[in-house]
């Protein structure tokens, strides 16, 4: 990739002298060989990235695109990484636009290490700020036949406890309930899973009375039967 930007290339060259081989291989095992890693593990990485990421080292908001988008092309999956915790320091400043960009994320080098916290804790935030761009991005996404634009749409309300739109969230779950996917099966129970906190009455209620897939089943009412709430 040519004309990289400095605090691309800054901290491409600090990964690049601390790339542990045979880390590499075990964690590209652990993401079914999905992404290359240079082996960085998560501490190390941390803090390797926390010059990069102190406040007055911070890049101008409107050049966060351009590093966002470099980051994610590199091959390694620790830029990645880096690129979200570069756009979580930005939670509360990104304009109205910027939902582009983490569309655009969401749908390339997709996997639910990435789509998870991109769903849950930068999408989640952005449109707490901007609720006008929920409805026509997240009825697109379930539209969609993109498993991670779909999954993001039931994720990115997961931390919304009280706020939850529960009329939303149940109507969305039983657009994609009759998927044969994992990684949408898997969303609904942890969605649900994560509203019986807040209300388990009305979980226990909707899984009653619908069909859902036995993982979505299983995980929406695990944290329930820890409790002792249900047998």
């Amino acid at each position: 990739m040519n004309n990289l930007h400095k605090f691309v290339i800054d901290i491409k060259f600090a990964f690049s002298q601390n790339r542990d081989d045979d880390n590499a291989q075990s964690m590209a095992k652990y993401m079914l060989n999905k992404f290359e890693f240079y082996g960085i593990k998560s501490p190390l990485r941390k803090e390797l990235q926390r010059y990069f990421l102190k406040t007055e080292n911070l890049p101008n908001i409107d050049e966060i695109p351009e590093i966002v988008t470099q980051l994610w092309f590199l091959p390694q999956r620790e830029f990645q990484y880096l690129a979200i915790d570069l756009l979580r320091k930005y939670n509360n400043k990104t304009p109205e636009k910027m939902i582009d960009l983490f569309e655009f994320i969401l749908t390339n080098r997709s996997w639910w290490d990435s789509v998870d916290i991109i769903s849950s804790r930068i999408i989640g935030d952005h449109f707490k700020r901007f609720p006008k761009q929920i409805v026509p991005y997240t009825e697109r996404w379930i539209n969609s036949n993109n498993i991670w634009l779909q999954r993001s749409a039931l994720l990115f309300q997961l931390n919304y406890k009280e706020q939850t739109d529960k009329e939303m969230l149940f109507a969305y779950i039983l657009r994609l309930n009759h998927s044969s996917e994992f990684f949408i099966n898997k969303a609904i129970g942890w969605v649900l899973r994560q509203y019986s906190k807040i209300d388990a009455e009305i979980v226990i209620d909707f899984v009653e009375s619908n069909n859902l897939a036995n993982l979505s089943k299983r995980e929406a009412l695990k944290w329930m039967k820890n409790q002792g709430i249900i047998a």
